[in-house]
């Protein structure tokens, strides 16, 4: 799944443009076509082609996971899911197997939403707060910083991997870049959160935020999502790694099931003492 730093990737190519797709920026919408009604989440199907039409695309943000389209008079809010994608092509190109929703522009372009797996949800929305409302503050939010963060971990008895995955926690991370952080700060995916250190919990955000830089600055990681841009993935010191050496200490990387997600960590650089777990 897209985590935070694929999602800014996209979110600035769709601003500035990439290679031959232009950017959408102050195009107007001239028709749009939902192609698998499930993808749109909010308003209903006739609705939502109905009211887009005539709408400027005039910012664009990301919070979280989600796409923010800022338009002239609403807010279409994309989340990507396990292999959603934006692709911005000729209005003459012939339509592609998985494309979902299209958003047609006056001047002969259209931004497809492309989805294999059918995930995938826009909402067409006046208050964005009535789909994002529940998210947590970005890891970059400054304040984090101090105690904001040791306050947040220590008010809950959970074990990291899972309760920095949950996007009401921290908005953004996801299985990769959670993986990749806690080796970074020596933690145990299993530490109980409360059991952190003011120590421990700052450096821990610290190691979160120098990933998804990190991933950020090298355009996301394009390994297990058809995401095409990054290559973080030539980085990685843990995530997908099982049995390749650590790049710290040598040891194998190992594999555990946790809250049913895979996960990554090294033995000997991330010990799970009796007094973490």
């Amino acid at each position: 799944m897209p985590e935070l730093p694929e999602v800014e990737t996209i979110a600035r190519f769709l601003r500035q443009g990439i290679a031959d797709q232009p950017g959408i920026l102050g195009r107007k919408v001239a028709g749009a076509q939902v192609l698998w009604a499930r993808t749109v989440a909010e308003p209903d199907v006739s609705s939502f082609q109905e009211r887009l039409p005539g709408q400027t695309i005039q910012h664009i943000d990301r919070r979280g996971k989600f796409l923010l389209l800022r338009l002239s008079q609403e807010t279409l809010l994309i989340h990507l899911r396990m292999s959603g994608d934006l692709i911005v092509e000729p209005l003459n190109q012939a339509l592609a197997p998985h494309h979902r929703v299209t958003l047609e522009f006056e001047d002969g372009w259209r931004l497809a939403f492309n989805d294999a797996r059918k995930f995938g949800r826009m909402w067409l929305v006046a208050d964005p707060q009535s789909v994002l409302g529940n998210l947590g503050p970005e890891p970059f939010d400054r304040s984090l910083e101090g105690v904001g963060f040791y306050n947040r971990v220590s008010s809950f008895r959970r074990q990291l991997k899972p309760l920095l995955m949950d996007q009401h926690f921290l908005a953004g991370l996801g299985n990769i870049y959670t993986d990749e952080a806690l080796h970074l700060a020596r933690l145990h995916p299993l530490t109980i959160s409360s059991s952190l250190t003011l120590q421990q919990s700052n450096l821990l955000l610290d190691c979160i935020r120098q990933v998804l830089q990190d991933g950020i600055d090298r355009h996301g990681t394009s390994i297990d999502w058809v995401y095409r841009g990054g290559d973080y993935q030539r980085y990685l010191r843990v995530y997908q790694r099982t049995g390749e050496p650590c790049l710290v200490c040598g040891a194998p990387v190992e594999r555990l099931v946790v809250g049913q997600r895979g996960t990554h960590y090294c033995p000997s650089c991330q010990v799970l003492s009796a007094l973490t777990s």
